[in-house]
């Protein structure tokens, strides 16, 4: 608790505006959260995270399903803040909880999309990727908790800010880590259309083992779900780098809740849910991960004794 209330120990940016004294429109968002809004979006993701546990628990995705959970309990706590904030709009806690948790969450579930792919290599063929599927897992989820390192600090630092300089620099380092985020969602999207793409030039040589698996409807079903949810991803954490670069004082953006909740309560909501509806956990039954683990290995072991022959 004294961690916590060192986070939330940054000076009141609303000055001595309160409810009674001041408009609405004079709080730092200038509108009251929608009541209805907030609570639909504290349920899906309460909701979310509840099933995410559970699938975890059944299918045994255990880093999957952590990102995902931790993904839907910051959503859902950065909600309960917005709930502060329809009751006082001028609530200082409400605010400085809303920023912290609802710009740094959705990096818990870029970090689940981020895991499935080493496990779509070794289905269709790990020889046909440009990295070894276990870098997908190890390069993309670093960058992504360096995102969330930097997002977190920066978070903590405005929310901890006593001066509009510090205030200042806290916002330029969750930019800095909103930013890096995106580069490593693009980054990861072009190696996985890569990949796409030379799978799509050797349909003919895929892996024989996985033949059932990539011809079933839910497995081409998840292909698409994890696409709409990369996008969702993206779309929402390009929309929340303008919207932080704009600043805390009369920022249109920031200002603006129909462009919150269309372009980040929607969007993070559709990419929770649909990988909820098409989890990997049963796109990939574990004895098709199995064959598709021993697949790779000795594919590997017959790379390596080709390299001693030479």
């Amino acid at each position: 608790m004294d961690a916590f209330a060192h986070i939330l120990a940054r000076g009141n940016e609303n000055g001595d505006c309160t409810q009674s004294t001041c408009p609405v429109s004079e709080s730092i968002y200038g509108y009251r959260p929608d009541l209805g809004a907030t609570i639909f979006f504290l349920v899906v993701f309460t909701l979310s995270g509840s099933i995410y546990i559970w699938q975890g628990v059944r299918t045994k995705t255990w880093v999957f399903s952590i990102a995902m959970v931790l993904g839907s309990m910051s959503e859902a706590m950065g909600y309960v803040a917005k709930l502060l904030l329809w009751k006082d709009p001028f609530s200082d806690p409400g605010f400085k909880m809303s920023v912290v948790l609802l710009t740094f969450a959705p990096a818990f579930y870029a970090a689940g999309v981020y895991y499935t792919l080493k496990h779509i290599c070794l289905t269709f063929g790990a020889n046909f990727s440009r990295l070894r599927p276990a870098n997908y897992t190890k390069i993309f989820i670093t960058c992504d908790i360096f995102s969330i390192s930097l997002q977190a600090a920066g978070g903590a630092l405005a929310s901890a800010s006593t001066t509009d300089s510090i205030l200042t620099a806290g916002q330029d380092v969750m930019i800095a880590g909103l930013a890096f985020q995106v580069l490593t969602l693009v980054v990861f999207g072009m190696f996985a259309a890569d990949y796409g793409y030379a799978i799509y030039r050797n349909r003919a040589q895929l892996n024989p083992a996985t033949v059932e698996l990539r011809r079933s409807l839910r497995f081409r079903l998840f292909i698409i779900a994890l696409w709409v949810a990369y996008f969702a991803i993206l779309i929402r954490c390009a929309y929340r780098v303008a919207e932080l670069a704009g600043g805390w004082i009369d920022n249109p953006i920031l200002r603006a809740q129909g462009l919150f909740i269309g372009l980040d309560s929607v969007p993070i909501a559709l990419a929770a849910l649909i990988l909820n509806i098409w989890h990997p956990g049963w796109c990939f039954p574990k004895e098709q991960q199995d064959v598709s683990h021993q697949t790779e290995k000795l594919a590997s072991v017959a790379s390596s004794d080709a390299e001693a022959q030479i």
